[in-house]
Parts: C-alpha cells; structure tokens; sequence
C-alpha cells in the first residue's frame, strides 16, 4: 500500500508538471537509456577497481599519498552532461569534484595514479558520448 502511494504521487507530480508545461529539455533531457546501459557497468567496473587502489594504498605501512589539485577538461554540452561527470569523478574512490565551471572540473585526486585516471579522457569520452555526443 505504501509503494502503491508512492507511485501514485510520482505519477501525480509529473502530471502537474507536464500539464504546466514546467518540463523542458534541461530538467527532462532525455539520455537514451540503452547508452546508460552501457555507461554503467563500465562505471561501476571503475569504482570497483578504484576502491582496490585506495584500499590497497591505505593497508600500505608507508601510506604512500601523494594529494594533488587537477583541472579535468570537459567536453559536455549540456549542464547535466557537466554534472554526471563530476559526479562520476566523485563517486570513484581517490578522486572529489571540487568545481564545475568554464569547461573544466576542479578534481582533488589522492594519488598520482587516480589523478592521471582523472586527466586521462576516457570518463569524458564516455559522459559526453552518454549525453549523445561523440
């Protein structure tokens, strides 16, 4: 019964919402959900290795740190391309968003190895090919 309230104001929310005509394309922008299918696994896969290196850095007796601030160029178009990046950078271990502005994301990276997984494209490549780019 709760679920079936929950649904029942989602869908009574988005109702009114679309009725007032207050959805555009940058609250809905539609990512192709087959290319979310394929940009997450590929992101958790990154966590998980990210969370090796971190883990394997800490149990280190010499905790061999090395804290750094990088700029991360960006290549989105769009305001929710630019947060899906920084927020991927953030929810891989080794890695914080700082910043978001100018085509570039403030990146505080842990070590050299995240930040040149950080600086190296490849999340970049894929948040704007997400965003239906590239």
């Amino acid at each position: 019964m709760m679920l079936g309230f929950g649904v029942f104001s989602v869908l009574v929310t988005a109702a009114i919402s679309w009725r007032m005509d207050s959805v555009d394309n940058e609250q809905h922008p539609g990512v192709p959900s087959w290319r979310l299918l394929v940009y997450l696994p590929w992101l958790f896969k990154e966590i998980v290795m990210s969370n090796l290196h971190v883990a394997q850095v800490i149990l280190r007796a010499d905790l061999p740190i090395q804290p750094q601030l990088i700029r991360v160029q960006t290549t989105q178009r769009t305001d929710l391309g630019h947060v899906i990046h920084a927020n991927s950078i953030t929810i891989t271990p080794g890695t914080v968003s700082l910043d978001v502005r100018n085509g570039t994301i403030l990146v505080h990276a842990l070590t050299l190895n995240t930040a040149e997984g950080a600086l190296s494209g490849d999340m970049d490549q894929r948040v704007t090919w997400l965003e239906g780019g590239g």
